[in-house]
């Protein structure tokens, strides 16, 4: 039998057993609600339907992380956070040192596969399509929650939500609950302060964030780049391998919270700037370039619950200003540089810039006055719009890509732009079913429909199926359909022959399929398991041109499936005392070559334990362990080395009026980490050298 086909005849195999043997487990009434609550039942999460529900009822895949988790674990930054997560690995990219968010072995240069959302509205940027290239971390101190959906979610949230839904919850002004001060200094010339603050002004319920922070970044040596090999080739001696990894920035965040009955004003600020290159944006050392991004969020949201008599409704508009700016030019290739098309003196310039906006309008109706029914309609609308580019350069391409040096840089916008400006819109009608059609049963249905300016419509479904089996065990079977809309980038990108645009991409298409147990072993222990098996279809790569010497363009070629299984538990050990951890095994097939997809983990391990002492203190130690990440076809380097690393973190708990302070030791026993460089790997042989042992202390105070 073929291997990558066990995994189904495995789960079709258990699917009689799981299905029947909770019957003999079960009481014979169903009111089991009240024993079902006590027994860890109440963790709710609103991403799997846009209702809050229980974590263990919801139609989805989903975790959710809580502020009290953020804490315990010593989290300084998000990526932290998500590399916990069963079936989330935190690849990065050469180019900005960028994260890359794994999901279930989904691995892309840029990462457009996950949907990222700031209370519900995504941070997507039109260029490359993720959440920005530029990205420069995201801080945790006014993190509410994170609700995690592993899997499809596009028949509720439209595109890019195909291996995955992060959305991050800011606290409001009741859980930021008074003022507070905090900084903090950690290795690699780190440094944070900030401060938080939620009152009430009589009806109004205000909570607001500022924060400052600054890093010079890791400094791992890089020992052989993309001009080493050009070296080697053309006789030169240009690289500036081995060399330090650029990761320096400086961070300014701010959030605006403002709650009024059933309405809700938002506003945050991120921006990123004096912002190193991290490994060279064409993978060769630079350490003089510097870049910039600023992102500006507003929104205003109106719910009522009970808005008439079985009727529900809400409506959000809100916005999105970004911009990515390079004050200090790059430098693609070094000083010295030679090619047959001519010598660079200078090196290679470039600096590609952009200017987007996005507006974005929707609103929704429940309704559950039909019996065993809670129907949901909704409609939106979005206006896409990437008003400015800006390029300045010292080189033109030859038509096989190969730059041509210039006597000088210049400015290509008009002459020959990397892409000129683009707009798209959207307009979506989604409709959700959740059916109590039986007792302990219920059957989520729903679909939507997206009409998109540039390429056409696309419609995506799902069904999830759930049954409490009994007051502890809880099972779902799972089927949802994703889309990944082209990136402006991908569909309109201009002069780079290496790569260019192609109008008549189609969307990425991914169908999944998932069985989950949920375990409540007793009032504190419970198990989750899920098994899934997807395929993905249309995948937009670069391919060579018909003509050889004449570049490559983006089209629709790929084709992947994967199956995996994401086992996750909680252990409530002794009073204080608790146990956590998960495991993910994941393999995904390239269909075209019959290959591993490459570089993901196949095997990822996370053990917590978490010991609260005397209610003054609280001790963590983490062990994380990655495995088994093979390279795509035609990379002919050895698998990407396994390592293990474990963090371990103390922190006091003296509430309102009292100092408290968290010291976290990260890779504490210094393992050598690397993420996998781009395939074939010539450019960087090395791959991508993570942080070594590194320590933070944080001191807060709040009153």
């Amino acid at each position: 039998m073929p291997r990558p086909h066990r995994l189904r005849y495995a789960l079709a195999a258990a699917l009689p057993w799981f299905l029947s043997a909770p019957l003999a487990w079960a009481s014979p009434d169903s009111d089991d609600d009240d024993l079902a609550l006590s027994y860890n039942g109440a963790a709710s999460v609103s991403i799997a339907t846009g209702n809050s529900q229980s974590l263990r009822r919801a139609p989805a895949v989903a975790s959710v992380i809580t502020a009290a988790d953020i804490v315990a674990m010593g989290a300084t930054e998000l990526d932290q956070i998500l590399e916990t997560v069963p079936g989330i690995h935190v690849n990065r990219a050469p180019n900005s040192n960028s994260p890359l968010y794994v999901v279930r072995g989904i691995v892309s240069a840029f990462n457009p596969q996950v949907l990222v959302l700031q209370n519900g509205i995504p941070v997507t940027t039109a260029y490359i399509g993720n959440k920005g290239n530029i990205w420069g971390g995201y801080p945790v101190e006014h993190i509410a929650r994170i609700e995690i959906l592993r899997g499809p979610g596009s028949a509720l949230y439209g595109s890019d939500a195909y291996a995955g839904v992060i959305n991050i919850i800011t606290k409001n002004a009741a859980e930021v609950g008074g003022t507070e001060f905090g900084l903090r200094g950690a290795s690699f010339g780190t440094g944070d302060l900030w401060f938080q603050q939620g009152t009430r002004l009589g009806p109004l319920a205000v909570a607001s964030y500022l924060r400052y922070g600054q890093t010079d970044g890791n400094h791992n040596l890089v020992e052989v780049d993309a001009q080493s090999r050009n070296d080697k080739l053309f006789n030169t001696h240009a690289s500036l391998a081995p060399g330090q990894i650029n990761n320096q920035l400086k961070a300014v965040d701010g959030n605006l919270d403002l709650q009024y009955g059933a309405w809700r004003a938002r506003f945050g600020y991120k921006r990123r700037y004096d912002m190193g290159t991290g490994l060279g944006i064409a993978w060769a050392l630079d350490p003089a370039g510097r870049q910039q991004t600023e992102r500006i969020t507003s929104s205003l949201s109106w719910a009522d619950a009970q808005l008439a008599h079985d009727w529900g409704a809400g409506a959000t508009v809100s916005s999105l200003q970004y911009s990515q700016e390079i004050p200090t030019w790059f430098q693609l290739m070094p000083a010295g540089l030679v090619y047959p098309t001519g010598a660079f003196p200078n090196g290679m310039i470039a600096a590609p810039e952009t200017w987007e906006r996005t507006y974005r309008a929707s609103a929704y109706a429940d309704y559950s006055g039909w019996q065993l029914h809670r129907l949901r309609l909704g409609v939106g609308h979005d206006d896409i719009d990437m008003y400015r580019t800006r390029e300045y350069r010292n080189f033109n391409y030859a038509a096989n890509g190969m730059p041509i040096p210039l006597p000088s840089v210049i400015e290509t916008s008009a002459s020959a732009p990397f892409i000129r400006p683009q707009r798209r819109s959207i307009n979506y009608l989604y409709l959700q079913d959740e059916w109590n059609l039986a007792a302990d049963w219920n059957l989520t249905a729903g679909l939507r429909h997206d009409r998109y300016s540039d390429f056409g419509s696309t419609t995506n479904p799902r069904l999830a199926l759930v049954w409490d089996a009994s007051y502890d065990l809880t099972a779902k079977l799972l089927y949802g359909r994703a889309f990944r809309a082209p990136a402006f980038v991908e569909s309109y990108g201009i002069s780079n022959p290496v790569a260019l645009g192609n109008p008549l991409l189609k969307p990425e298409r991914n169908a999944t399929t998932e069985l989950a147990l949920a375990w409540q072993l007793s009032s504190n222990a419970c198990v989750n398991l899920t098994f899934y098996h997807y395929i993905m279809h249309d995948i937009i790569r670069t391919v060579a041109n018909s003509i050889p010497g004449t570049g490559s363009t983006y089209a629709n070629t790929g084709d992947q499936r994967g199956d995996g299984l994401e086992l996750e538990g909680k252990w409530q050990l002794a009073s204080g005392i608790q146990l956590s951890g998960n495991y993910a095994w994941q393999r995904s097939i390239d269909q075209r070559t019959g290959t591993d997809a490459g570089a993901a983990p196949r095997h990822h391990l996370l053990g917590r334990i978490d010991w609260s002492v005397a209610s003054d203190y609280q001790l963590g130690a983490q062990f994380n362990h990655v495995a088994g990440r093979r390279r795509p076809l035609g990379d002919l380097r050895a698998p990407i080395a396994d390592y293990s690393t474990a963090d371990f973190t103390i922190a006091t708990r003296y509430g309102r009026q009292r100092w408290n302070y968290t010291l976290a030791i990260r890779n504490a026993f210094n393992a050598n980490v690397r993420e996998p460089s781009p395939a074939p790997g010539l450019a960087l042989p090395g791959d991508i050298p993570m942080p070594g042992r590194n320590i933070s202390l944080q001191a807060s105070y709040q009153m």
